[in-house]
């Protein structure tokens, strides 16, 4: 039996850390846009599972915030204390000192439009090398782009100011 009913994720955490800790997977669909264009907001389905250790530069951690709240991000640097430095793929602001004892499970896969993709597959190791080494240059673009929109709005956007 299937169900396919939306909860929030704070109700169901203490099932999924029990099915992760007998070596079991978790499926489920993610909200948010901070990892797009990967993850697309209520469309794509990730695999996770227990870490088998330490997590490694470019893995996709489920972890808890020290504030409540569930994130899946990338771990995009480490902190001289071991901690981890974390960024979702479609932000900027890196979010430093996540600990071990907040990581909850890994991405291992991960499926869009019918179709999966493993965090070993070489599309995903090029997608994730391209979108992290470009970093820069889009962030270079959002605020050219975000400034060209200020001296040239839309006109819709001038009829609404007036």
């Amino acid at each position: 039996m299937c169900l396919n009913k939306e909860t929030s994720l704070e109700s169901v955490i203490e099932i999924i850390k029990e099915k992760l800790d007998l070596g079991g997977t978790v499926t489920f669909t993610p909200n948010g846009t901070s990892m797009l264009p990967m993850l697309r907001d209520g469309m794509d389905v990730v695999v996770l599972k227990k870490p088998a250790g330490r997590l490694s530069l470019y893995d996709v951690p489920l972890y808890r915030r020290e504030n409540g709240a569930y994130v899946l991000h990338r771990v995009i640097d480490f902190g001289n204390d071991g901690s981890y430095v974390m960024c979702g793929d479609n932000q900027f602001k890196k979010e430093k000192g996540i600990k071990d004892s907040q990581i909850i499970a890994i991405m291992t896969a991960f499926t869009r439009k019918g179709k999966a993709y493993t965090v070993n597959s070489i599309r995903y190791r090029v997608y994730v090398s391209l979108w992290y080494h470009s970093r820069v240059f889009r962030r270079i673009f959002r605020a050219v782009k975000r400034r060209f929109r200020k001296l040239f709005p839309k006109k819709e956007e001038t009829k609404k100011d007036t």
